[in-house]
């Protein structure tokens, strides 16, 4: 994910390591995109809501 948001938005990600089983992308302390249940979000809608709120 971090390679794809670099290649995509040219940000650079920072990997943090949380509890077992998290996954959550934050852009200025703000959640963007969160595992539900046993689903990951799509590299597509990760990039979507990142650059969304980059451009605000």
């Amino acid at each position: 994910m971090a390679e794809t948001l670099k290649r995509e938005l040219g940000v650079e990600a920072e990997l943090v390591e949380g509890k077992r089983g998290e996954f959550t992308v934050l852009v200025n302390d703000k959640a963007v995109a969160k595992k539900r249940w046993l689903m990951i979000p799509k590299d597509e809608a990760i990039v979507a809501s990142v650059k969304q709120v980059l451009e605000q």
